[in-house]
């Protein structure tokens, strides 16, 4: 008997730690029942589908999540096409909430198992290994005259027994008749480690877990069903921790809801990954960082840059928007305690806006933007409020006039305060922020050029509007040419700083980037700059007074593996970009200023 445990990821990167921690749960004994499958949402239905086939499994279950639901439902309606006779179970969020509902509109699946499945998966699997052992295989699906035939066997008899016989008894379920028991939630101390074998994580991301459940009751949020936080045993955790350190794994990605919701918790994995970094390792946690503790946040100014990086939901800084939503926020504390990590500079902070939430309308939303802005966090993150089933946000979504996608990903198109032509507006805002902030490829342009309007929101609102004139967000530009995109129009709206802007940009392209030939809106070199540039290097092959850790290279080779550039502004200066030396936090070269013209 065969468990076919199926995930569709949003990229070949991610992995779904539910299906493996329902196989380990299962037992050493049980394990060679139970197979997996990952495919991802850019793969086509058919391919899914022969993927499917392929493995002709008794049973399978699929995880559904909102970026997959989709696709799922496509698939449940073709499965049973070509594999009439295995039963289908779902799980995962979203599908926990409204399962009787979803049992009417597919009648060809069996059942969803409800909330953590690691308990729930393995007795269900239990119950199909009785029944293979007690009818044999061939009995179990007899064969059918027809596809309705095939699903009332299906959802109604295995040896003359109906789906509430089977597993009725199994806490944790919804069947057609109905919810099941309750199922207890899960000691995680007890679940195995999923990560024994590395060999289907090669170049992923790994996901790990040291809690469930949330202390908060954020209205959006499914987490705040879960009020109860449950750890895992520290010192399981420290032995998990050491295994990926000295597996050298790139990035590590907590998935805890609030990682420090627990002080003392959150202390020793952090000491712990301090005390024992390899050099290599990212760990990245999502935090609440307005309860931060003065002891937390010195412990994370002595971290290696690169070791850590922090994901801060702020979603608003509306003091009534934060009411609604019901997030116990210091706002004003929080943006201190952004500001003392910021000073360390060797952690990656990323911080969350929503738009769309209650009282929040398209100017508060700016005032949001800029203040968060003013943070200066590493990624900024522009959301769209997703009015998640379960959550107390859908069940106010209509006190509120929250209109909303009704298919996945379920996001909001306008609300009381905020029109759809609004959303749509913060939507180009949106790309902005992501093409010329988050990207980290403008940090010494975008500056400047927000001096050139009120603040920076309106700077991104007139870039996106900008954008939608030229007909950018049609023909999409590429990498290097939003580099010209953005001189235009900084010439545009700051005529008088145009070269500035020129030499912004010839820098910030060079800080990331070795380039073969020169960017088209850079200066051109004269020949005097040329025999400055070769003496430099010819001098420096002899000398090492820049490049020491070149010894073995000649000069052609250095100018080729560094840059050197003229600026004029404030005056002329060299700036030697160095590529083999970056910073871990933003991968920017290492830059030395020489003097003007070269000696």
């Amino acid at each position: 008997m065969k468990f076919l445990l199926t995930a569709i990821n949003a990229k070949f990167i991610h992995s779904n730690p539910a299906i493996y921690s329902l196989r380990a749960c299962v037992g050493e004994k049980l394990e060679p029942h139970v197979e997996l499958a990952e495919f991802t949402i850019n793969e086509s239905l058919e391919s899914i589908l022969e993927g499917i086939w392929k493995c002709q499994p008794e049973v399978i279950g699929f995880s559904c999540y909102i970026w997959n639901w989709k696709l799922i439902r496509e698939i449940l309606t073709e499965l049973p096409k070509i594999l009439p006779d295995t039963e289908i179970w779902l799980g995962g969020p979203e599908v926990t909430y409204d399962g009787p509902r979803l049992l009417k509109e597919f009648p060809q699946v069996t059942g969803i198992m409800v909330g953590e499945g690691e308990v729930t998966f393995r007795e269900v699997l239990k119950q199909y290994l009785r029944e293979a052992e007690t009818a044999g295989q061939s009995e179990q699906q007899p064969e059918s005259d027809s596809t309705e035939q095939q699903v009332a066997d299906r959802r109604g008899t295995v040896a003359g027994k109906s789906v509430v016989e089977r597993f009725g008894q199994i806490p944790g379920l919804c069947l057609a008749s109905g919810y099941t028991a309750p199922r207890d939630l899960t000691d995680l101390t007890t679940l195995p480690f999923l990560y024994e074998n590395m060999e289907p994580f090669t170049n992923r991301i790994i996901y790990y877990e040291t809690s469930r459940g949330c202390p908060y009751r954020c209205s959006y949020c499914l987490s705040s069903i879960d009020k109860k936080v449950r750890l895992r045993d520290i010192s399981v955790v420290k032995r998990e921790l050491q295994f990926f350190l000295d597996q050298n794994v790139k990035q590590v990605k907590f998935i805890d809801r609030t990682f420090n919701c627990d002080h003392k918790h959150a202390m020793e994995i952090w000491q712990y990954i301090y005390e024992h970094d390899n050099g290599v390792t990212n760990f990245h946690f999502e935090i609440s960082a307005d309860i931060l503790r003065e002891e937390e946040i010195a412990l994370l100014n002595r971290f290696r840059p690169g070791l850590a990086q922090l994901e801060i939901g702020v979603q608003s800084t509306n003091p009534e928007t934060i009411r609604a939503i019901h997030r116990v926020m210091d706002v004003d504390k929080l943006e201190k305690i952004v500001a003392a990590i910021h000073r360390g500079q060797n952690i990656h902070q990323h911080l969350d806006l929503i738009a769309g939430l209650p009282y929040e309308d398209y100017e508060s939303f700016g005032r949001s933007f800029d203040r968060v802005y003013g943070m200066q966090p590493e990624q900024l993150q522009l959301g769209f409020l997703k009015v998640l089933k379960g959550s107390d946000m859908h069940v106010h979504a209509q006190e509120y006039g929250i209109r909303y996608l009704e298919l996945p990903p379920y996001e909001v198109l306008y609300t009381n305060w905020i029109s759809y032509g609004e959303i749509r507006r913060l939507k180009r805002i949106e790309e902005m922020v992501e093409l010329y902030y988050n990207s980290g490829q403008f940090t010494h342009t975008l500056p400047v050029l927000e001096k050139a309007f009120p603040g920076p929101f309106a700077m991104y609102e007139a870039l996106a509007d900008y954008y939608q004139e030229q007909g950018y967000f049609t023909n999409s530009p590429a990498r290097a040419y939003r580099y010209q995109i953005l001189l235009e129009f900084a010439a545009m709206k700051d005529p008088a700083n145009r070269e500035i802007y020129r030499e912004l940009l010839t820098y910030d392209m060079y800080l990331r980037e070795n380039l073969k030939s020169r960017p088209a809106f850079a200066a051109e070199i004269t020949e005097e700059e040329k025999q400055d540039i070769r003496r430099f290097y010819q001098t420096e092959e002899h000398e090492r007074h820049y490049l020491s850790a070149y010894d073995q290279y000649d000069w052609k080779q250095l100018s080729r593996m560094t840059h050197l550039e003229l600026f004029r502004y404030p005056e002329p200066h060299y700036v030697l970009f160095d590529y083999q030396e970056r910073n871990p936090l933003n991968y920017e070269a290492k830059v030395q200023v020489i003097g003007y013209p070269i000696l």
